[in-house]
């Protein structure tokens, strides 16, 4: 790995990122408007401070990994990553280098959530906002990681959003949003404990109920070991273009 390398490609992809406004509003935005549509669904009820947190933790994860698996994919069907490829660069210096663009993308759309939620739209946290932001963060990063590696196995961006429902919707509904894990049957409750995104709702909600903080930590450590195991698949499975 040649860090030099590395933070080259991320330069690169943060500056593809600023010139894109269509993609920097999706990443940026579009979380914060639908944070703030829920919370007007439900004014004046005590059902957004129950769901917040899990959105805090749901929308960065699903947006970056949308937008993380897409252009990827542009990347290599283009010719792109082929052409980067050729060059003295291993495959883990690429996907490093997205993963630190994406990583400060993220940091700057779990701040604006985070910001909007606490701040503006009254979600009562017990615990420190700045333990919140970081959980944000790294989910959102896990994000990243999930699209970088099923973008190997997607010939065309339709494909690329495919794998939605494969690996993102079945966390939504078994990440504690609808009914607490300890609640579910016990075969259910068996695979939302080896579901990355558990660990961050759970993580999200005991923050906002206690300001008790090593569990948040142990949660937050499983979330970024899920990450980092998602940018080394992500590193063993990249092709350098589309068949």
């Amino acid at each position: 790995m040649n860090p030099r390398i590395l933070f080259a490609i991320a330069g690169r992809v943060l500056v593809q990122l600023r010139r894109d406004r269509r993609t920097l509003a999706l990443l940026l935005v579009l979380p914060c408007v639908l944070i703030t549509l829920l919370w007007w669904m439900f004014k004046d009820t005590p059902v957004f401070d129950a769901v917040g947190p899990a959105l805090l933790a749901m929308f960065p994860f699903i947006v970056m990994f949308l937008v993380t698996s897409v252009t990827t994919l542009r990347e290599r069907s283009s010719g792109t990553l082929e052409r980067l490829l050729a060059m003295p660069m291993g495959k883990l210096d690429f996907l490093l280098g997205y993963g630190v663009a994406f990583g400060v993308v993220a940091a700057v759309q779990s701040a604006l959530a985070v910001a909007l939620s606490v701040g503006f739209l009254g979600l009562d946290v017990q615990g420190p906002v700045w333990l919140l932001t970081v959980v944000a963060v790294v989910d959102a990063v896990l994000g990243s990681a999930l699209g970088l590696f099923v973008s190997a196995f997607a010939q065309t961006e339709f494909q690329a959003v495919q794998f939605m429902p494969a690996l993102v919707i079945p966390q939504i509904l078994l990440c504690g949003l609808f009914i607490p894990r300890d609640q579910l049957p016990a075969t259910l409750e068996a695979v939302s404990n080896v579901l990355p995104l558990s660990y961050a709702v759970d993580a999200m909600q005991t923050l906002t109920s206690t300001t008790a903080t090593a569990d948040v930590w142990q949660d937050l450590a499983v979330v970024a070991g899920f990450a980092l195991a998602g940018l080394a698949l992500g590193a063993a499975t990249l092709r350098r273009r589309t068949p």
